[in-house]
């Protein structure tokens, strides 16, 4: 790897004061993308304007001065920086692919951060490529509680010891179905989408995370019918269109 040049640094920052010292930058970090084509509409971060830093076909979406350290005894500002950080990656994510920063992540100075970069050049660039033109919906598998069937009142005796029996093997047959709904719907989901599905197990909830092509979305709401009508012992919740935060 070679070294950075400090002097062509200044060159590869856009829209921060350069007056600053190398020591004293601290670059809050949002999100990766490729060096882009056109000028993008940056948002407005915790403090003002953001900026871009272009590393070698990688750019770093960032805001000067801050860190997550200075705030950290502050639950009020923490929350504020929370919020922040997610509606900069999606206000990014309508203009073009970024790849999303855990909440916090920063680095001390413009030099670091372009060394960083470098180091991470060719993986930052196969997961911007495998995200290009995606985006990321989760599916949230809910079971339902079995219910009994109504029925007249049971007397005493054989009757209710039928009833009771007959109770037992109707909730057997629901939690068996359910089972397998559960099963073949993963099953189904995972070999449609294979490396852009992700399965989590949350207690009784499953939560399957789906990176959909843009131009698929159509196909894949037509999708999500179907699989509610494949699951009816679960309700299914789809979620709101994202950036690809679970393929990063």
């Amino acid at each position: 790897m070679g070294a950075i040049n400090i002097n062509e640094v200044n060159k590869n920052l856009t829209f921060l004061n350069t007056s600053i010292t190398m020591e004293s930058l601290n670059l809050y970090t949002y999100a990766f993308l490729k060096n882009p084509d056109v000028s993008l509409n940056l948002p407005i971060g915790n403090l003002g304007k953001l900026g871009l830093i272009h590393g070698a076909g990688i750019s770093a979406v960032v805001e000067q001065g801050i860190s997550l350290e200075s705030v950290q005894d502050n639950d009020e500002e923490v929350i504020k920086m929370v919020l922040t950080h997610d509606r900069v990656i999606r206000e990014l994510f309508e203009q073009t692919t970024v790849l999303p920063l855990r909440f916090g992540t920063s680095f001390s100075s413009q030099a670091i951060l372009l060394n960083h970069i470098e180091v991470h050049n060719r993986e930052y660039r196969e997961k911007l490529e495998h995200i290009q033109g995606k985006t990321e919906y989760s599916l949230r598998l809910i079971p339902q509680t079995f219910k009994e069937p109504v029925r007249a009142a049971v007397g005493g005796g054989r009757d209710y010891f039928l009833a009771k029996k007959q109770h037992f093997e109707q909730q057997k047959t629901f939690l068996i179905s359910q089972t397998d709904e559960k099963s073949s719907l993963i099953n189904v989901i995972t070999e449609i989408y294979q490396s852009s599905a992700i399965v989590q197990n949350k207690g009784e909830e499953i939560r399957i995370y789906i990176l959909v092509n843009d131009q698929d979305k159509s196909a894949f709401l037509e999708q999500f019918y179907t699989w509610q009508s494949a699951c009816p012992s679960w309700d299914l919740c789809l979620g709101e269109a994202l950036p690809p935060y679970h393929f990063v």
